[in-house]
């Protein structure tokens, strides 16, 4: 009775076969990939492109110009004047092989030039970026250096040269000699001031020194101990 009934009862269209749907396979599960039936030729580029590259290279020589014409006059010359039946090319059909031969041969010629053409701009392409990525690193280089120089010349300027030294020391040396001719003066002049007299030229050279020193480097004028504050 239970067979009967389901066979009886109305079928509903929107009903799938759950056996069907699972043999074609869900939205999210990628079917397989057709069997090919000869094998799928992939030659390496490299070496293609290298045989390529060279045939094409040959191809612009003049030794294949030469082969050539020698090629095409001896295919001439035969099937012109050698026997009638050792000709493989009529010339009353206007030597129609030779023609094709020409043809596939040009026909081949251009995308082995075009190929060649294309490796040479990727390699034209790879050095031009290598260069440039060069020059940004030599920009960068002179940069840095430039920088490293300014430095090393803003720090040489709190640098004592040695002209600098010797200036120093010449004006010193007079002054000493100025301060020694002076006190000899006094001297002859008047001993008993001669502790007064040494103590005014000390004053007066200690001035000159700190007239002579830039603002950075002038000291502190000293207080005399007769000249305290009150």
């Amino acid at each position: 009775m239970a067979a009967l009934a389901d066979i009886s009862a109305p079928k509903n269209p929107n009903q799938r076969n759950p056996a069907k749907a699972e043999s074609k396979g869900s939205l999210d599960t990628p079917l397989s990939g057709r069997q090919r039936i000869l094998p799928t030729f992939r030659p390496d580029p490299d070496a293609f492109g290298h045989a390529t590259e060279a045939f094409a290279r040959f191809m612009g020589t003049p030794q294949f110009l030469v082969y050539m014409t020698v090629f095409c006059i001896f295919w001439l010359g035969w099937n012109t004047w050698a026997p009638t039946e050792w000709q493989f090319d009529s010339r009353d059909l206007g030597f129609t092989l030779l023609t094709l031969m020409l043809s596939l041969q040009a026909s081949y010629a251009a995308p082995l030039l075009l190929l060649a053409q294309n490796r040479q701009d990727d390699r034209d392409r790879v050095s031009l970026q290598q260069d440039r990525q060069r020059a940004e690193r030599n920009l960068s280089d002179t940069e840095y250096l430039t920088r490293e120089l300014a430095s090393l010349r803003i720090a040489l300027r709190e640098v004592a040269t040695r002209d600098y030294v010797r200036a120093e020391l010449r004006s010193l040396l007079e002054d000493l000699l100025e301060a020694q001719e002076e006190l000899r003066t006094h001297e002859e002049t008047g001993p008993g001031s001669h502790e007064s007299q040494r103590d005014k030229v000390k004053d007066k050279l200690r001035e000159q020194r700190d007239r002579q020193r830039s603002p950075r480097t002038q000291q502190i004028p000293r207080v005399k101990p007769g000249h305290s504050a009150q």
